[in-house]
């Protein structure tokens, strides 16, 4: 921005400069010749004031002095124009022969400014008095004049630019402050608040984004107010009565009410399953945080699987975990990684059948772990990460949908790569340890 309000004060400056100095630098160049010529005009006429009528007659002519730097002769008509007295050509040029036509006439023959004044007695022209200087040394006050117009306007430039650029640090630098508090925003830290500054235009876009940020804080703390409160009123209940239903089951031995038992069962853990994925979406409600301590892949697939083997034991599947063959050198970042996991097993879980399989892969600059089982997936693939659908399709889930968002914050992508049998891929950004790196201090 700065060098763009700089742009625009020079340009600005520039052609004010040109549409001013142009016609200037002419005007100039119009007057010093013009006054030249006067100059001239005035000594010829002082000249022909002089010249008595009687020098005809041999008396002598007394011509006051010439211009500086030019010439004033009289030339007499009689003698075919040659020059009578002062300084000149031997013979009268264009203009003295125009002059005899009893005008004054002005020229500029031979690279000279000449001004030719009649001297008339008794209604004839008796004389000529001429007055000449070269038209170089006009020329060069000429050249003087552009210079200092010249220097005048990169002076004037000069000073734009100055000003622009001190003009530039005033507006860009509430700008930029305004830019590195949404930085702040965008990297998690709600406190930040936009300063005023001196402009106004600017005040009023930090006044509005400290007001959405305010309403955008009031929002998400009344949503952890919420997820705070669900967690008391639903989490506990629900567990209370699952166990309940799960022991009705047990002891009743009634066969008409046990489909009825089941049935309420499996609604009660289908609402469960919908809180859990509530309550984990509102954890990682989209702004970024800080960055998961690294872990190595072999320990997250380890780790993750010694969490879900017992929830697929109890359901009789199997749930079969592959390290990687490159060794515990390639990390990612272990927290969102196991939340993306844990939401794929999830959806397998309930949606899939047979075998899980979760496998890791090692791409070079990225880390692709597969989650496969036994069922398939029907539906759009790409309406499955739509909040508000499951892996079989309609319904209320929102875990693939937060598995996604996760995955795109951490750089990485979450797709579906095979429907028969079910598989998903995750693809996230790895960190290898530099060898020799641990105990260097």
């Amino acid at each position: 921005m700065r060098q763009r309000v700089v742009r625009v004060a020079l340009t600005a400056a520039l052609v004010a400069v040109v549409l001013l100095a142009v016609p200037l630098a002419l005007a100039i160049r119009s007057s010093l010749y013009a006054d030249q010529r006067d100059t001239l005009e005035r000594a010829a006429l002082s000249g022909a004031v002089r010249v008595s009528p009687d020098y005809v007659t041999g008396d002598p002519v007394e011509l006051p002095a010439p211009p500086p730097d030019g010439r004033l002769g009289l030339y007499d008509p009689s003698l075919r124009l040659r020059l009578r007295a002062g300084t000149g050509p031997r013979t009268g040029d264009a203009a003295v022969r125009r002059a005899l036509a009893a005008e004054v006439v002005r020229g500029r023959p031979g690279g000279d400014l000449v001004v030719a004044v009649p001297v008339s007695h008794a209604e004839r022209v008796i004389g000529v008095v001429r007055a000449s200087s070269p038209a170089a040394a006009v020329r060069d006050r000429v050249l003087i004049a552009w210079a200092v117009l010249a220097g005048v306007c990169a002076l004037t430039l000069t000073v734009a630019v100055l000003v622009a650029r001190r003009q530039a640090r005033l507006l860009a630098a509430p700008l930029e402050d305004l830019s590195r508090h949404c930085r702040a925003v965008t990297a998690g830290d709600l406190s930040a608040r936009a300063a005023p500054s001196s402009v106004a235009e600017i005040d009023q876009v930090a006044r509005t984004h400290n007001e959405m940020l305010h309403s955008l804080t009031e929002l998400l703390r009344h949503e952890r107010d919420f997820t705070a409160n669900a967690s008391h009123q639903l989490r506990t209940p629900l567990t209370g009565l699952q166990l309940t239903l799960e022991a009705g089951i047990a002891q009743d031995d009634d066969a008409r009410l046990r489909p009825a038992l089941e049935e309420a069962l499996a609604t009660t853990r289908r609402l469960h399953r919908t809180v859990e994925e509530v309550l984990r979406l509102s954890r990682f409600h989209g702004l970024p945080r800080r960055p998961a301590p690294d872990t190595p892949v072999s320990q997250l697939l380890r780790e993750t699987e010694e969490r879900w083997h017992g929830l697929f034991a109890r359901d009789g599947r199997r749930l079969e975990a592959a390290a990687l063959e490159t060794g515990d050198d390639v990390r990612v970042l272990g927290a969102p990684v196991t939340e993306i996991l844990g939401v794929l097993l999830e959806n397998a879980r309930v949606h899939g059948h047979g075998t899980v399989r979760l496998t890791a892969r090692d791409l070079g600059e990225a880390v692709a772990f597969d989650v496969t089982d036994e069922g398939a997936v029907d539906g759009e693939a790409s309406r499955l990460f739509d909040r508000g659908r499951t892996g079989a399709g309609e319904g209320s889930g929102i875990g693939l949908s937060l598995a996604r968002d996760l995955a795109v914050s951490l750089g990485g992508r979450l797709s579906l790569t095979g429907r028969r049998p079910a598989a998903f891929t995750l693809l996230v950004p790895v960190r290898r340890e530099e060898p020799g790196s641990e105990g260097d201090g």
